[in-house]
């Protein structure tokens, strides 16, 4: 799954090589790499990189959201090729913790990450090194997904946050850590949110009292007044046990890596339903079935 499409009057150029969203920002001076892919995609990295007209000397730093394994899975590979990792403080402690994880997998395609390949940063000091590169912006602290969690801010606007939960689900997480990180980032005024396993969401007319999104084709709302049946994300099923046994059938395909295609072939569920389970299923690794449907129908109201 390769494939690149940049928003007109931005430096973010999305990389879409896996099951998680990667991103370039373009400076005067190089690039900057926004997250990678699981272990095992250097190769389709490559080719969808190539298709932007960018290559790796292009890149001078990686910046990593969080270390999950679907994050940070070939940022070795691709530190091999002289790009520098650059890790905040705030990440120090993580750059091993899924090291097991590969392991316990018998992953042969999966190298550590060299701690000679990495430049450790202070927090504050992600302004000056993003300046290196003629790029306005900051790296904020965004826990919530993980203690570990960072997003990047650019001053045109955009926000590229990783796997913090998209903005359809607040009500989920009213006073929590998570509520707290979008109150920091809402703060900033954002018209472009890109997420790590989402379409891009175009933010509109954003006021103190609501925010109106434009994502993927659709406008939602953080109030709750939008219903959407359940029945419409699915051709020709019903609403109970079939729906089940399709998001389950979805998240066991994605355990075994099927691309979205793969899986809407498979299963013939709606492509906009399958991509929302994948995205659920990788950035809450530890929540059910129900949950997952619980999720898809709040982000419907």
């Amino acid at each position: 799954m390769t494939g690149h499409s940049n928003i007109p009057g931005s430096s973010v150029i999305p990389l879409r090589y896996g099951n998680t969203n990667t991103y370039l920002i373009k400076g005067d001076k190089g690039y900057v790499l926004f997250d990678t892919a699981w272990a095992g995609t250097f190769n389709l990295f490559c080719r969808a990189l190539k298709e932007t007209g960018a290559g790796i000397g292009d890149i001078r730093y990686l910046l990593i959201s969080h270390f999950h394994p679907d994050h940070m899975g070939i940022a070795q590979e691709i530190a091999s090729h002289g790009v520098t990792i650059v890790i905040p403080d705030v990440q120090k402690a993580y750059i091993h913790s899924s090291d097991h994880i590969f392991e316990k997998e018998g992953r042969t395609d999966y190298t550590p990450i060299d701690e000679r390949s990495v430049r450790m940063v202070e927090l504050s000091e992600g302004r000056k090194l993003l300046a290196e590169l003629g790029i306005d912006g900051e790296i904020i602290h965004t826990p919530g997904h993980s203690d570990d969690s960072i997003s990047l801010w650019l001053d045109e606007g955009c926000l590229l946050v990783g796997d913090l939960n998209p903005l359809y689900e607040l009500e989920l997480h009213k006073d929590t850590q998570i509520g707290a990180s979008w109150d920091r980032l809402l703060a900033l005024k954002p018209k472009r949110i890109y997420y790590g396993h989402a379409k891009p969401a175009v933010l509109e007319g954003v006021t103190d009292d609501a925010e109106d999104i434009t994502y993927a084709g659709r406008t939602e709302t953080r109030s709750a007044d939008i219903h959407m049946d359940l029945d419409t994300c699915t051709k020709g099923r019903n609403r109970t046990d079939e729906l089940y046994t399709v998001v389950k059938t979805i998240m066991r395909l994605t355990d075994k890596g099927r691309s979205i295609d793969a899986i809407v072939k498979k299963t013939g569920a709606d492509r906009d339903f399958t991509e929302d389970v994948v995205r659920m299923y990788l950035t809450h690794r530890d929540v059910g079935v129900q949950g997952i449907l619980d999720r898809i129908e709040i982000k419907g109201r």
